[in-house]
C-alpha cells in the first residue's frame, strides 16, 4: 500500500508517495548502514549516502518533527532504523578502518581525496545557478578549511589540533553529526581535522573487543569516558545543525550552499597523500592507546606510488559519484 502526502515547496504544492512502512524500513536500514561507513571513512559524507538510498528528505523531516515533539511512527521507524544500522555498523568496521589509515595513509588518503571531490556534484545541484554570494561563501569556506588542514599537519600527523578530553569529544560528536545533515561534507574529515578520527575509532573498537570477551568494567569505562560525551555532542549536532541549516537556507540559502562548496574543495588541502609521521613512528598499538601526537613529515612520491594515487583518487570519485545517483532524490532545502 502506497500513501500519498501533500508537500510544499519552494516551486509550489506537489503530491509526493510515501513508501509504505516496510519500505521504508528496508531503504532506512540501507541509507543507515552506508550513513554508519560514511562517517567512519573521512571524504564519504553520511547526508550523501542518504540521499543515495533516497532515505534524506523523510530523515530530515523526522528529526524536524522529533525536536517539536511530534512523535509519528513514521519519523520514529526512521530514525530508529537508520540510527540503529549505522551504530552497527561503526561497532563491527571501526577496527578496520582505522587500521587501514594507520598502515597505508597514502593510498587512503588518495581514496579519500576522490571520496571527498565526489560530494561536489551533490552540492552542486542544490545551487543550480551560481551568483556572487554563491562564491563568496565558497571562497570562505575553503579558506576555513585550508586553515584547520594546516593546523592538522603542521601540529599532528593524525589532525591532533586539541586533545580527547570530554569536551573535545562532544565536539566532535557535533562534527560527526554534521555530516548527518550537510550532504557533501564529511564528518569524518572533521574529525580527522579536530585530531579525534583515530582516538575515537580506536574506542570503538576496544568497546567492541572489551563487549565480546564479557569485560563489562572495561567495556562500561570506554562508554563512559568516550561514547556518552561523543553520544551527547551527536544527538546536540542532530538538533542544532539541522536547525540552523534550516535557517540558514531560509534566510542566506546562496551563501550557506557556497560555503558547503568551499568546505569541499578546501577539504582537500588537508589530505595530500604523501605525509607519514616523523619518527617515531605510529604503531597500531600507540593508536589504541589514543596517544597520537605526532607531528608528519612529507616524502617524494615514487613515479608508480604517483601513478597508484591517481587511481585512487579516480576510484574515490567514481564510488561517491556513482553512490549519489542512486537514490535520484534532491536534498529538501526550503
Amino acid at each position: 500500500m502506497v500513501t500519498h502526502q501533500v508537500t510544499a515547496t519552494g516551486r509550489g504544492t506537489e503530491l509526493a508517495k510515501e513508501p509504505n512502512a516496510v519500505a521504508l524500513a528496508a531503504r532506512s536500514v540501507l541509507g543507515g548502514v552506508l550513513m554508519g561507513l560514511a562517517n567512519l571513512v573521512p571524504g564519504i559524507s553520511g547526508g550523501t549516502m542518504l540521499l543515495a538510498s533516497g532515505v534524506y528528505p523523510a530523515f530530515i523531516g523526522a528529526i524536524t518533527e522529533i525536536t517539536t515533539f511530534r512523535f509519528r511512527p513514521r519519523s520514529l521507524l526512521v530514525l530508529v532504523s537508520v540510527g540503529g544500522a549505522a551504530g552497527l555498523a561503526i561497532l563491527l568496521l571501526a577496527g578496520v578502518v582505522k587500521g587501514l589509515v594507520v598502515d597505508h595513509r597514502w593510498i587512503m588518503y588518495s581514496l579519500f581525496i576522490g571520496l571527498t571531490l565526489g560530494g561536489l556534484p551533490v552540492v552542486w545541484r542544490m545551487v543550480g545557478k551560481p551568483g556572487r554570494s554563491v562564491w563568496a561563501g565558497a571562497v570562505a569556506g575553503a579558506i576555513g578549511m585550508a586553515v584547520l588542514a594546516w593546523l592538522q599537519i603542521s601540529q599532528a600527523g593524525g589532525g591532533a589540533v586539541g586533545g580527547s578530553g570530554p569536551l573535545a569529544l562532544a565536539l566532535a560528536g557535533i562534527a560527526g553529526a554534521s555530516a548527518m545533515i550537510l550532504p557533501g561534507v564529511s564528518g569524518g574529515y572533521l574529525l580527522l581535522v579536530l585530531g579525534q578520527y583515530l582516538p575515537i575509532l580506536a574506542a570503538i573498537d576496544r568497546f567492541k573487543d572489551a563487549l565480546g570477551a564479557a569485560r563489562w568494567a572495561e567495556a562500561l569505562e570506554v562508554g563512559l569516558h568516550v561514547g556518552l560525551p561523543v553520544g551527547l555532542g551527536v544527538v546536540a549536532g542532530v538538533v542544532g545543525v539541522s536547525q540552523l541549516l534550516k535557517l540558514l537556507l531560509k534566510r542566506y540559502r546562496d551563501a550557506t550552499l557556497g560555503v558547503l562548496l568551499g568546505l569541499l574543495v578546501g577539504a582537500v588541502a588537508g589530505l595530500w597523500p604523501f605525509q607519514r609521521d616523523a619518527e617515531p613512528a605510529v604503531t597500531s598499538q600507540v593508536v589504541a592507546a589514543a596517544a597520537i601526537e605526532q607531528p608528519v613529515e612529507f616524502f617524494r612520491p615514487t613515479a608508480g606510488q604517483g601513478a597508484l594515487a591517481v587511481v585512487f583518487v579516480l576510484l574515490g570519485l567514481a564510488i561517491t559519484t556513482a553512490v549519489a545517483r542512486i537514490g535520484g532524490e534532491e536534498p529538501a532545502t526550503e
